[in-house]
């Protein structure tokens, strides 16, 4: 697909019912309710609170794809992105027909409905669902297991978000997207499996580095058979973990939800028209890692030393807010910052001309006698 199609594509196909990082099941419901025919909505399953979890199945091609979002529940962004790519698969242009035509698409918008009713990481029983991969302890793991079996995916795309503190390799560009053909094993062979999806990540950060060069990484690939990639992976279907980042002033993670949107039909139309067999995949090892290079903020140049804060995320009257806190006063030439303020050698002061310290959530610092607000 062309770079200029795509972004024309997110942005008349956008759902403007969904923005920021608060999204849960009581958003979407409407919408899957209001799905064309084309399109065949399932409740496969229900979570710890009882609350359903729904599939989303469209096409009728032979080359079957599974992907889910929000099996960590503060994880959103990709689901935004997942009702993008509903909006414009509602469309009848030759392009989206002839993928249909190729492919079969199944989606869970949100596995974990109890963690994002409450933005939490975990579901209700305090479990990380993408460590219950072998045990399948928690109702919702067991729901994806069982979606996998049945559905039989030649493919999978594993949805998450990472959070600020990461760059793309030792450098001061943040890791806006990160991709990951995870391990099968703990060798973590170049498997035939592997390649396939590495190739298909290559493929999207061909494309990315148009839009974001130099803000594409690749997550570790240690090997966890109780993460559910791994698992999958292990299990020979080619499988890419998708993780949306941070881009610039981007909070609300707004303008990663168009990468992530524009990497998803990539993907999904080069798997549409090609016979994938990992030919492709060396160009995979050229993406950097990614490293825990950056900070929110970093105020340089103060008496103390350098300050750096990590905002923390907080739901508040069913909004997400960012709230400041110092994590580490230091030598941070080797750190980055999203935001920074230069001391010019003063001391930094808190509320009330207040010392500061590590571990003091602040609004506003005090730098010889100009007040800082802390906030994005």
């Amino acid at each position: 697909m062309l770079d200029n199609a795509l972004k024309n594509l997110h942005k008349t196909h956008k759902e403007l019912t969904l923005t920021g990082r608060y999204i849960h099941h009581k958003m979407i419901s409407p919408l899957l309710s209001k799905l064309p025919s084309k399109f065949k909505v399932e409740e496969v399953g229900k979570s710890v609170e009882n609350n359903p979890i729904h599939s989303v199945t469209f096409g009728h091609g032979s080359k079957k794809i599974l992907m889910w979002s929000q099996m960590h529940g503060n994880e959103s962004t990709t689901t935004k992105a997942v009702f993008d790519l509903f909006n414009t698969f509602s469309s009848e242009s030759d392009t989206i027909l002839s993928i249909l035509d190729s492919c079969c698409i199944k989606i869970i918008p949100i596995l974990n409905p109890d963690g994002a009713k409450v933005y939490t990481r975990i579901n209700a029983n305090a479990i990380d669902l993408n460590r219950d991969a072998q045990d399948r302890s928690q109702p919702e793991s067991q729901v994806l297991r069982d979606v996998f079996n049945e559905f039989k995916p030649d493919y999978c795309f594993n949805l998450h978000g990472q959070r600020t503190i990461f760059s793309a390799g030792n450098s001061d560009h943040p890791a806006t997207v990160s991709f990951l053909a995870p391990s099968q094993d703990l060798e973590r062979s170049v498997t035939k499996t592997r390649k396939k999806a590495m190739e298909i990540i290559v493929k999207m950060n061909e494309h990315l580095q148009k839009e974001i060069p130099n803000q594409v990484g690749i997550y570790d690939d240690s090997f966890n058979l109780n993460c559910v990639g791994d698992t999958f992976q292990s299990l020979d279907v080619p499988t890419v973990l998708f993780e949306a980042g941070h881009f610039q002033n981007d909070y609300r993670r707004e303008e990663t939800r168009r990468f992530i949107f524009e990497s998803l039909m990539v993907a999904i139309a080069y798997i549409s028209e090609t016979l994938i067999a990992g030919e492709f995949h060396a160009s995979y090892f050229e993406i950097p890692k990614n490293e825990k290079r950056f900070y929110d903020i970093i105020i340089r140049n103060a008496a103390q030393g350098a300050i750096a804060i990590q905002f923390q995320e907080q739901l508040i009257a069913n909004e997400v807010h960012f709230m400041p806190k110092i994590k580490i006063i230091s030598n941070l030439n080797s750190y980055y910052s999203h935001k920074s303020i230069n001391a010019r050698g003063f001391e930094v002061f808190g509320p009330n001309n207040a010392s500061i310290s590590v571990g003091n959530e602040i609004d506003f610092v005090i730098v010889n006698n100009e007040k800082f607000s802390l906030f994005p």
